[in-house]
C-alpha cells in the first residue's frame, strides 16, 4: 500500500484528468456550467476526504450515508467532509471534518494531494477534494448526527465498467439522466460520483 500510496502522491503533482474526467458522471442537462476558474473568488468553500486504505488484501476508499438530520443533501451518498472555516487551509478542513464525521484522529492520516476542485451550482460551493491514505483499517466512530451509515467501498469495484449505471430520474419536476456508481444498492451520484470519476481515472493505470 506503501507503493501505491507513493504512485498517486506522483500523479496528484503532475497533470490531473480535471474537469473532462468529472463530465464523465454529470447529469444531463447538467445543473450549470460555470467552472472553479470562473467562480473561485465568489463561491463558498468546502473540502472532502477521499481516505484510502488497505484491508482484507483489497484497497478501499470511505464513503458516507448521510443521516436525515443535516441541513444538506439528507440521506446522500458522500464522502465526509463540510464547509471551510475561516483561517483553515482545504486539508484542514477534510482532516477536521473527517475526524468530527469517522472519529478518525488526523495524525493517523497521510495527505497525499489535491484533485481538481469542482463547482457545484445549484449550493454555490466549491469542493476541494483532498486524496489521503491509511496504513491500517480505520477505527471508524461515526457521528450519530452526521452520519446514518460508513460504506466501504473497494476500488476494483469502481475500476470495473460494469458498475456505471445511467437512469431517467425526475429531479425538481425535470427528468435528467443521472449516471452513478452501482455498489450493494446504493448509488453514488452527483458531485461525489464527479470527484471519484477523476479518481478513477488518475489511478485506473495502477491496477
Amino acid at each position: 500500500m506503501k507503493a501505491m500510496f507513493h504512485n498517486i502522491e506522483k500523479k496528484l503533482t503532475g497533470l490531473k484528468p480535471g474537469l473532462k474526467a468529472q463530465l464523465t458522471m454529470v447529469t444531463d442537462p447538467r445543473p450549470g456550467h460555470k467552472t472553479f476558474d470562473e467562480v473561485k473568488g465568489s463561491s463558498l468553500k468546502a473540502a472532502v476526504l477521499v481516505l484510502l486504505y488497505h484491508w482484507k488484501g483489497r484497497q478501499y476508499l470511505v464513503l458516507t450515508r448521510r443521516s436525515d438530520h443535516v441541513v444538506h443533501h439528507q440521506a446522500q451518498i458522500s464522502f465526509p467532509g463540510g464547509c471551510q472555516e475561516y483561517g483553515e487551509t482545504v486539508q484542514q478542513t477534510a482532516l477536521r471534518e473527517t475526524h468530527e464525521e469517522l472519529g478518525i484522529p488526523p495524525e493517523s492520516i497521510r495527505i497525499l494531494g489535491e484533485l481538481t476542485p469542482l463547482f457545484v451550482p445549484p449550493s454555490n460551493y466549491c469542493i476541494f477534494p483532498v486524496v489521503a491514505g491509511m496504513d491500517e483499517h480505520p477505527a471508524f466512530c461515526p457521528s450519530c448526527k452526521e452520519v446514518a451509515e460508513v460504506i466501504e467501498v473497494p476500488l476494483d469495484h469502481l475500476l470495473d465498467l460494469r458498475n456505471v449505471r445511467r437512469e431517467a430520474w425526475i429531479i425538481n419536476g425535470i427528468e435528467v439522466m443521472v449516471p452513478f456508481y452501482l455498489f450493494k444498492g446504493y448509488k453514488i451520484w452527483g458531485a461525489t460520483a464527479m470527484i471519484l470519476a477523476e479518481f478513477v481515472e488518475l489511478i485506473e493505470n495502477m491496477h
